[in-house]
């Protein structure tokens, strides 16, 4: 490995930035053991000092079931240390459990000259790149966080290298809000582009959309509509949640069942109108798999967003199931995926207004 002292290029993907693995064993920074996280940077890096951290649903659930109180509350100050431990232990915010990370926002505090990323000293940024694979050190102790949600004020600092990629927050925007959407901007834009492909063919797709309330869900639903989609179904766990969608235009059919119910989804999705040419998986929890993969119509196409997802488990699942069905992981990468999600909360009063419903959520409970 190439000296950063001698001045020249670090991988592009980061891997000059892994201690574990290391010599012929070294994998890239998303499955690497443990990475550099020192602050001094490479000619092609750009450092970031962190403001706040947004873990990713699925991390964030697994911790939360863990670090329990007696009276099964969540534990804030365990919840804590289990972030800061897995950050000082593996130089990055990944979840040993469930793999995954989340994104940051914060300020570009320096720019290596041979940085290809357009960013400048002083731009108000969103990482987005997964914090799983994002040399990461916190300098506050997360002093500021009660652990009781996924949003985590911090300090500390961040590199991102020269295939990472950052948004520079939009200033009509809250920039908590702004987070909010770029952390799942990859759901609308894949979904926007599948609804395309079956218009193009003159069809109007029809969309089934799991966890139809939540951040992902309402945006890909938004998408949806927007792309030139047919009926849209959304399923939602509780009334509460139906409530929340129903009478906004976001969905045809806002339908309450357990997406792990093979037979409850698909008996919901039936009345609904029936299985869907596109099915998105946007819950957090596993065991969805087969019931999106019998709720999507022979010929279709299932995305699997969470990182719950057991890829196994929905591979071996279509095939028991004689599903003629084409199976995506999103990835959370489409170009101009940031620009098109915020497009979406901009024209779209209905996804605006649950955003900022779930922000306004949030701080109230941080008062």
């Amino acid at each position: 490995m190439v000296r950063q002292s001698e001045g020249t290029l670090g991988s592009p993907v980061g891997l000059h930035r892994v201690l574990e693995p290391s010599g012929d064993q070294i994998t890239l920074p998303q499955s690497a053991g443990r990475l550099d996280a020192s602050s001094r940077i490479w000619p092609d890096e750009v450092r970031i000092d962190i403001e706040t951290l947004n873990l990713d649903a699925a991390s964030y659930r697994q911790l939360a079931g863990v670090h329990r109180t007696r009276d099964d509350q969540i534990d804030g100050a365990a919840m804590r240390t289990a972030v800061l431990d897995i950050v000082a232990t593996r130089g990055k915010m990944q979840n040993p459990v469930t793999g995954s990370g989340g994104m940051l926002i914060g300020t570009v505090a320096e720019v290596g000259p041979q940085s290809p990323l357009g960013l400048r000293a002083g731009d108000h940024v969103a990482t987005l790149v997964s914090l799983s694979l994002t040399p990461l050190q916190i300098t506050d102790g997360l002093a500021r966080w009660d652990g009781l949600g996924e949003r985590v004020p911090a300090a500390g600092h961040a590199i991102l290298f020269g295939r990472s990629i950052a948004a520079v927050l939009p200033v009509d925007l809250d920039p908590e809000l702004a987070l909010m959407v770029m952390d799942v901007c990859g759901a609308p834009a894949l979904v926007a582009r599948l609804v395309r492909e079956y218009v193009a063919r003159g069809a109007a797709p029809s969309v089934l959309v799991l966890g139809g309330a939540g951040k992902s869900g309402s945006m890909s639903l938004a998408a949806a509509q927007d792309a030139g989609a047919g009926r849209r179904v959304a399923v939602v766990p509780h009334a509460g949640e139906a409530a929340m969608l129903e009478g906004l235009g976001l969905a045809d059919h806002v339908v309450i069942a357990d997406a792990r119910s093979p037979l409850g989804l698909s008996g919901a999705v039936q009345a609904a109108g029936g299985p869907a040419d596109i099915t998105v998986v946007c819950v957090d929890v596993p065991g969805c798999e087969q019931p999106a993969i019998l709720s999507t119509a022979q010929g279709g196409t299932v995305i699997f967003f969470s990182m719950a997802t057991n890829f196994a488990a929905a591979a071996l699942g279509a095939e028991g199931l004689a599903a003629d069905v084409r199976m995506l992981v999103g990835n959370g990468y489409v170009p101009g995926h940031a620009e098109y999600a915020l497009k979406v909360l901009r024209e779209n009063v209905a996804v605006r207004g649950l955003f900022e419903g779930r922000l306004e959520s949030k701080q109230t409970r941080s008062l």
